[in-house]
């Protein structure tokens, strides 16, 4: 678990050392301002990832959208991608169990996402490009 944190945050940062690389490209040395803002990235980057692990199994659908917002691409009421409201780049993928019986058809079947739905499972927080619908 240690491990996959470490790449997560170790893959983040080296987005951001890259970003700060190709704006500063041609510079003939490393600014004391490049090395500040890719410190504030990288602390930047943290932030996020610290605020994306407090959404936890157990929590509802309300709660993961105070931190996340629905990414577009297939998905079911039951089961979706979640991206970072401050950088769509940082996903996770949830499942959840419906509660409210207002939530399904006659047939029993689930037709509407509710904010009382309880988040069952949610991925490590990875890094991907957007899906457009």
């Amino acid at each position: 678990m240690i491990k996959k944190l470490f790449a997560v945050v170790f893959v983040a940062s080296i987005v951001c050392f890259g970003v700060v690389a190709i704006t500063t490209k041609g510079d003939s040395g490393t600014s004391n301002s490049s090395k500040q803002e890719a410190e504030s990235n990288t602390q930047w980057v943290a932030r996020c990832l610290k605020e994306m692990q407090t959404i936890k199994p157990g929590m509802t659908r309300g709660e993961l959208l105070t931190v996340f917002m629905e990414e577009g691409g297939l998905s079911t009421v039951l089961e979706q991608t979640y991206v970072h409201k401050q950088c769509p780049l940082f996903k996770v993928d949830v499942q959840f169990k419906i509660v409210d019986l207002a939530s399904r058809d006659r047939d029993g079947r689930v037709t509407v996402k509710s904010d009382n739905d309880v988040i069952t499972k949610i991925s490590k927080p990875y890094i991907a490009w957007g899906t457009i619908d």
